[in-house]
């Protein structure tokens, strides 16, 4: 066989290869259930799986040292794409990408500069912003409340944008904020949400926006128990406390990690208001709590932000809340 034919056969073998490989989610800290971010990339990959009928790997880590094992274990596989969900697995698809140059990564939440990875960021400042606007009508108090998970750059965006849009319709509204620590323990930790909520309860708030993963389930409860409105965040977690949860800011992390295993694309995806990559939810479980005017103004204010009429403030470009 010539050494042209080999060449061909060998190329063949690789794209049989890749077309075959199964794709890979590593979830992190508080689990594929977290009825939140990790759920939503679930949701994205189980939708995947019944539109192709093909399987795919995943893990679950509960440490933060298991996140480049199950990255590694994955590569050995040979699973391509291999998608890691959430931020704080960067370095280690960094690290495994570059050690499996012919495999395909993703990671959500931050941006890895190699040619075998696509990095997908949101603008979670436009969604924060709109269920800041309604926060804002909401209340009758014209307090309102954040309580973030870990305190990090991204959680801060969330939050700097969820003032904003208060402060766009009511510019004399105070708001109170408060993380909840400073480790991955503060995705998974209700309690302490539920603590953080009624504190800032028993300050006027009324209505609290939770983005804090699994805590969130605390901040839900604890809004049900003092009669006060509560804000979801990534998946759509109305159906939570139904008549509590004012709205949801989603965050689509499911149509990312649908689009990333469908197609695999090197490079930098940023999805904010314009490409439907973030938004709120109205369903039957909120519809009740959301008028004709809020909705109209909330109209108003995504059309103004797709145009670049209202310029939403992102705390991790300046490191600052600059509104």
């Amino acid at each position: 066989m010539t050494t042209a034919r080999l060449g061909l056969l060998a190329a063949a073998l690789m794209a049989s290869f890749h077309a075959m490989a199964e794709p890979a989610v590593v979830f992190d800290m508080g689990g594929k259930f977290d009825k939140s971010f990790n759920e939503a990339a679930f949701t994205g990959m189980e939708k995947w799986k019944k539109e192709t009928g093909k399987t795919y790997l995943s893990f679950e880590i509960t440490n933060e040292s298991q996140r480049e094992q199950a990255i590694r274990r994955m590569a050995e596989k040979g699973a391509s794409p291999i998608i890691g969900i959430g931020f704080g697995q960067a370095s280690s698809i960094e690290k495994i990408a570059k050690e499996f140059p012919k495999l395909n990564f993703a990671i959500v939440d931050m941006v890895v500069d190699l040619p075998n990875v696509q990095s997908v960021v949101f603008k979670e400042q436009e969604g924060s912003f709109l269920v800041g606007a309604m926060a804002a009508m909401a209340s009758k108090t014209g307090k309102v409340g954040f309580v973030g998970g870990m305190d990090i750059p991204l959680i801060r965006k969330f939050e700097c944008g969820y003032k904003q849009g208060a402060l766009y319709i009511n510019p004399k509204a105070e708001m109170i904020g408060n993380m909840t620590g400073t480790t991955g323990a503060a995705w998974n930790d209700p309690a302490r949400g539920g603590e953080l909520a009624k504190a800032q309860f028993s300050q006027g708030v009324d209505v609290v926006f939770a983005a804090a993963g699994g805590t969130g389930i605390g901040v839900y409860q604890a809004a049900k128990d003092n009669g006060k409105l509560a804000i979801g965040v990534d998946s759509n977690q109305n159906h939570i406390q139904p008549g509590t949860m004012l709205t949801s800011m989603l965050k689509r992390v499911d149509v990312a990690v649908y689009n990333v295993a469908k197609a695999h694309k090197p490079g930098m995806s940023v999805l904010g208001l314009k490409e439907g990559g973030v938004d709120y939810a109205i369903d039957d479980n909120n519809a009740k709590l959301v008028t004709a005017d809020m909705k109209k103004k909330l109209d108003a204010a995504k059309a103004g932000i797709i145009s670049g009429k209202i310029k939403v403030a992102d705390f991790m470009a300046d490191n600052a809340c600059k509104i």
